[in-house]
């Protein structure tokens, strides 16, 4: 009798233990189950099939901008339309070999500039640029890459265009870099003081080009998006010459960011590096300021270990409850003082001054999925996924109290949501298929 009870619960405790599925296994399947990120994955492959403008309210086609819904394109659009608008870029490269930021067609070029790009491989296109930033080559090179591993075209790095080639034309790119925005006293890339990775400096009315207005800087963002696209670059090719010399840039540029831009005691980056007098004022402690958008670059970037990684989003959603902002889209925190940029940015959690950017909050959902954060993640993403339907739209950004602004069918965030959905589910499949 002792015997046989014995063997009783014995099955009992296996028929528990089998029914039973572990944590990790049921959030997969709430994953695969979940109808919201159907519906968001739907939407958004719908706006970013329209076309490579950044938006509604934007004719213009943005490197930064299409460098996050690329992906997605490649799987919704027609694959020579992609392949004929990154060329197009390379058509408008300057003589010095910087990159612009984005192209309309000369028609379409309505908006007050006094410095447009022309270029006679380009004859009906004029591009514009945001010089204040020093992404737009590291967006293009990060386009391409990611346009071959999507579609396996490899073609495209030996397309010439206008006497060169693709790939020699993102090797010039890095030389203009190198020669133009880089800094021998701290061995990282500058651009002017900005919030984050925004393209607004302080104490100018337009506030997007670099001039004697403008604070010398160096920010995380740039150094991160530069390492990224060397990464792909020497995915690009077996000449040993060229690996070499990207492999070089690439120890030595992350080396330096550690070195110079890690808080090792407050385990966060400092905002800025200045290399002409910091436009901050007195009284004002600009280290204080967490920079979500840049550090989520950072991680994508290697720069961080997971430990760093788990602490650093948990920051996150410190800043995100003291804040009252409602997502980790919130672009930085504290808010940089009143007053200090102009225009409706002066104010906090406006714009780039604070305001929420699930442009770059998808972008760390997406890192913590990489880095083994799902459950993180899936918390993470919700208030993203949520707003999207309430507001029908893919809204650039959203001020206090979750009112949605800016351009309300934006590819940014469409892509980058678009994507983190992919992943997430990728990994639940995977999971359920290892059960």
């Amino acid at each position: 009798m002792r015997k046989q009870l014995g063997i009783l619960l014995l099955g009992c405790a296996a028929f528990f233990s089998c029914t039973k599925s572990d944590p990790q296994q049921q959030l997969a399947e709430t994953i695969l189950n979940d109808s919201t990120f159907h519906q968001v994955d739907s939407m958004a492959r719908s706006v970013i099939g329209q076309g490579f403008n950044a938006g509604s309210g934007y004719s213009q086609i943005w490197a930064r901008d299409m460098n996050t819904f690329i992906e997605v394109a490649c799987e919704e659009t027609n694959q020579t339309d992609i392949r004929n608008a990154i060329l197009l870029f390379f058509a408008l490269q300057q003589p010095n070999d910087e990159m612009i930021d984005g192209y309309v067609l000369k028609p379409d070029f309505t908006w007050y500039d006094n410095h447009p790009y022309y270029a006679d491989a380009a004859p009906d296109h004029v591009g514009f640029k945001n010089t204040v930033e020093t992404d737009q080559e590291s967006s293009l090179i990060q386009i391409v890459g990611k346009y071959i591993r999507k579609t396996g075209d490899a073609s495209i790095l030996q397309e010439n265009v206008a006497g060169r080639t693709v790939l020699e034309r993102m090797d010039d790119m890095v030389d203009y870099l190198m020669r133009e925005r880089y800094s021998e006293q701290y061995g990282l890339l500058f651009g002017a003081m900005t919030a984050d990775w925004g393209d607004v400096q302080p104490n100018d009315d337009f506030g997007c080009d670099m001039n004697e207005l403008s604070s010398r800087a160096i920010d995380v963002y740039d150094n991160a998006m530069f390492l990224i696209a060397l990464d792909y670059l020497q995915e690009m090719t077996d000449d040993a010459s060229l690996l070499k010399k990207w492999k070089g840039i690439r120890e030595q540029i992350a080396q330096n960011v550690r070195k110079h831009l890690w808080d090792a005691e407050r385990k966060k980056f400092i905002p800025h590096l200045y290399i002409d007098p910091s436009p901050i004022p007195a009284g004002f402690d600009e280290n204080q300021i967490h920079y979500h958008g840049g550090t989520a670059v950072a991680i994508e970037a290697g720069l961080l270990s997971k430990e760093e990684i788990a602490l650093v989003n948990a920051q996150m959603l410190e800043n995100v409850r003291l804040s009252g902002m409602p997502s980790i889209g919130l672009t930085l925190y504290p808010t940089y003082p009143e007053g200090l940029f102009r225009g409706g940015m002066a104010k906090p959690y406006v714009y780039q001054n604070g305001g929420d950017w699930t442009w770059f909050g998808g972008r760390m959902i997406q890192q913590l999925v990489a880095n083994g954060f799902i459950e993180e993640a899936y918390d993470e993403i919700r208030p993203m996924i949520d707003r999207v339907i309430k507001n029908q739209g893919f809204f650039e950004w959203y001020g206090m109290g979750g009112v949605p602004s800016g351009s309300g069918h934006f590819k940014g965030s469409a892509g980058v949501l678009a994507k983190a959905i992919e992943m997430m589910n990728d990994w639940a499949k995977e999971k359920i298929d290892n059960k």
